[in-house]
């Protein structure tokens, strides 16, 4: 049985095998199985680097960062109620995380790029 590949924002957003459309990219909220279930690519043969994590943490640090100003500066709560800051910077990390990398990894299986070199 063959199957397609998945679109680029469906692998994204749903952590997709970039060739077969699996779902199992992820063994962990962020980490990478080892190899595709359904059709055996295998994943550590790709390298995302660190780039999408130092991006996405200046990201979400401005987001929350100004949240947390406009939260204050427009409604002055006590400062236990910035609290809420840690579970909304915690769940746009992992999830920026995980579409970041499995984007990077379609665009690198889609590119046929390893290591810095092109596959024939």
């Amino acid at each position: 049985m063959t199957h397609r590949a998945p679109t680029r924002v469906a692998a994204a957003l749903q952590g997709l095998c970039p060739r077969c459309g699996a779902r199992d990219l992820f063994a962990g909220p962020v980490a990478f199985a080892p190899a595709c279930a359904r059709c055996g690519l295998d994943f550590a043969a790709f390298n995302v680097g660190d780039g999408a994590a130092a991006f996405l943490i200046l990201i979400v640090g401005a987001i929350l960062v100004i949240g947390a100003i406009t939260l204050e500066l427009s409604q002055s709560p006590p400062y236990w109620v910035h609290i809420i800051w840690v579970p909304i910077g915690i769940t746009l990390t992992v999830g920026g995380l995980r579409i970041a990398k499995a984007l990077l990894i379609f665009q690198e299986y889609s590119n046929r790029a390893r290591e810095g070199k092109i596959v024939e």
